[in-house]
């Protein structure tokens, strides 16, 4: 794999596939970590003389042009960020986009409009991506992979362009890497692993796989439903997947014969519905109501999952514990969190909503030992999985 030290990008045009998926409330960024992320990327690129075509998305538009999901307000971010201007044209291909692409000087940064509105970018015939992926080769001399949140898809700006291409790994897609052989090849031990979300099926692929390599696993968030349903525990309204309770009761035998420590919350925050302003309620987890639902694992549980994470060397972390974003329900989130900046090893969080919820609940990305940006990518990594987007750099 041609690493992006050795690249040589002077006068000539990088087209970077980023990951610039923040999130936006009214138009407004909400977390620009992933812009964040992307910056030591393209500051090399400039400094070796390169100008750069930015291909990102946005949302799941589905190949439909949606003005909600524009990547307008990133360019306006993006430029913030870099200190300097940043064109951003309102097009993924045609004439004026490669010749906009085609004039660029050294130094120069253009954004294309997000790369999901064509719908030539997600689709399943390989011909139809490659069509999409043989127009945007016009737009620049050279590949550069730094979108990791993406590489898990078969996608034609992540999976078919590079192969038209010389290319190379960003080096944030290095890094990620990096940070998931830590988890995966011969990992510092005691290694934990604490899940949460809302799906158990989110994270049923990478829980199997994970069960005979981790030392102690910690279960939270709406998933966690399903596992004291599989325990033949009454759960109230909780979100469970009752088509899954068999399977999960096959998890925890797995636990159980692969000597692993699996967690399982004793105590649970409880409300009658799921709103912010609902009055919260502390039960065993042997005691939820029937009309009541869990929102956050109670502080029992939390001190016990902080208590097995701290003693741990290697802990990776994907998926709430609670609901987050309301505030009666953050603490477990909380407390998992802060356990994490106390490891004395290395503690990886998974990307999505639980670099959201860190950050949401001011904690430092300098904090952690790692924040990585790809939690769908990460699960995959983790899970087994061949990464396209990794296959076609080389990696």
């Amino acid at each position: 794999m041609t690493s992006l030290v050795d690249l040589d990008v002077a006068g000539k045009r990088v087209f970077l596939r980023c990951d610039l998926n923040v999130p936006l409330k009214e138009s407004k960024i909400t977390d620009d970590g992933r812009i964040r992320a992307s910056l030591p990327t393209i500051n090399a690129l400039l400094a070796k003389g390169a100008s750069i075509v930015i291909a990102a998305h946005l949302g799941r538009p589905k190949g439909e042009v949606k003005p909600e999901l524009s990547l307008a307000p990133v360019a306006v971010r993006l430029a913030e960020l870099l200190g300097k201007p940043v064109q951003f044209i309102p097009a993924i291909t045609g004439a004026d986009v490669t010749a906009k692409a085609q004039t660029l000087a050294p130094g120069e940064i253009l954004l294309l409009e997000n790369i999901r509105f064509a719908s030539a970018e997600t689709s399943k015939d390989e011909s139809e991506r490659l069509v999409l992926a043989t127009e945007l080769a016009k737009l620049a001399d050279i590949y550069v992979g730094d979108g990791f949140g993406a590489v898990h898809r078969k996608h034609a700006s992540v999976f078919d362009l590079p192969k038209l291409m010389p290319h190379a790994a960003g080096t944030l897609v290095s890094a990620e890497v990096e940070v998931l052989k830590k988890l995966t090849v011969d990992p510092v031990r005691p290694y934990g692993v604490v899940l949460g979300g809302s799906k158990v099926s989110d994270k049923i692929g990478v829980i199997a796989n994970l069960l005979g390599k981790v030392d102690v696993m910690a279960i939270g968030g709406g998933m966690l439903f399903t596992f004291l349903a599989a325990q033949g525990k009454e759960i109230g309204t909780s979100l469970v997947e009752v088509d899954l309770i068999d399977t999960v009761k096959g998890l925890i035998k797995q636990a159980e014969d692969s000597g692993v420590k699996l967690l399982i919350p004793t105590d649970i925050v409880i409300a009658p519905t799921f709103s912010a302003d609902a009055t919260p309620t502390l039960v065993s987890s042997d005691a939820i109501p029937n009309n009541q639902m869990g929102l956050d694992i109670g502080p029992e549980s939390a001190a016990a999952f902080a208590a097995a994470i701290k003693g741990c060397k290697t802990v990776f972390w994907n998926g709430p514990m609670g609901v987050f974003e309301f505030p009666k329900f953050a603490a477990g989130t909380k407390v998992v969190a802060q356990a994490l900046t106390e490891v004395s090893g290395i503690s990886v969080v998974g990307g999505g909503d639980s670099a959201a919820a860190v950050r949401a609940l001011g904690f430092e990305d300098s904090q952690f030992g790692y924040i990585s940006t790809g939690g769908g990518a990460s699960l995959e990594y983790l899970e087994g999985k061949e990464l396209p987007g990794l296959t076609a750099l080389d990696l």
